[in-house]
């Protein structure tokens, strides 16, 4: 069962999607939370929620975009043509998508997606059959705010990055009470270039943090709805882990 519920942060509506289990909610394995791209909460994210409630876990997924999503029809434009083997294309996109990245980059954007999120904790934890076991995980945009709510918010209990970024520093990082599950491709050169550094802070910090990278696979490895980033053999082997790790963790 699944739909689009209004919820509220600050007083400010936005919707989300969320998706339950067949079973009755004394079955339920736990709840995670599902954050899209920086395109915005579209299909592949749903499908995605969906994937997890047939696991058992409520799912939940929120529109951190709202009036700055893009198109549908302009996403699958710009997904192409990042990934297009001819350079000359690949940079005819960049002005794009800096001027959908400045928004994002503004601490107003900040604070908003992050009371965002702790209304979707909140929600969660109230949720009948979750009982406090509450995970999250996201992708590219997304898999950045898994990290940023680990931080902010103990009652993460597990996290599941997708080719985030976690540009925080040390003293931050030793704020995360849970263990952290990170996927990155090998070709998404500037991630995987900080991946070392990253996997450092984490055990200087003490989070229990295990990082695995994909040979062959780029940012956006993870998304069937972007087939020139997509990569079956890692997108189904993440799925695998990611379903594993948040079964030993929340169950």
């Amino acid at each position: 069962m699944s739909s689009t519920v209004m919820m509220q942060a600050a007083g400010v509506p936005f919707p989300a999607f969320v998706a339950y289990p067949a079973g009755a909610p004394e079955t339920y394995r736990g709840a995670v939370i599902v954050l899209h791209e920086v395109w915005g909460l579209g299909d592949e994210i749903r499908r995605v929620a969906e994937r997890y409630a047939a696991e058992g876990f409520v799912a939940l997924a929120p529109d951190l975009m709202g009036e700055r999503a893009v198109p549908p029809e302009e996403a699958a434009l710009l997904q192409g043509q990042l990934v297009h083997p001819d350079p000359e294309v690949r940079e005819a996109a960049q002005p794009r998508l800096l001027e959908l990245m400045a928004p994002i980059a503004a601490p107003a954007f900040a604070t908003a997606a992050l009371q965002k999120l702790v209304a979707c904790l909140d929600l969660l934890d109230r949720e009948e059959g979750v009982a406090g076991r509450l995970g999250i995980t996201g992708y590219g945009l997304g898999g950045s705010y898994a990290f940023t709510l680990t931080i902010a918010d103990a009652r993460v209990r597990a996290s599941v990055p997708y080719y985030g970024y976690a540009n925080f520093p040390v003293e931050l990082l030793g704020e995360i009470a849970c263990p952290i599950l990170s996927f990155v491709g090998e070709d998404d050169l500037a991630l995987f270039a900080a991946l070392p550094a990253l996997t450092a802070q984490m055990k200087e910090a003490g989070v229990e943090f295990t990082a695995i990278a994909y040979r062959g696979a780029g940012h956006a490895f993870a998304n069937e709805g972007n087939p020139g980033a997509y990569r079956r053999d890692a997108a189904q082997d993440s799925w695998k882990k990611s379903i594993a790790f948040f079964t030993e963790r929340l169950t």
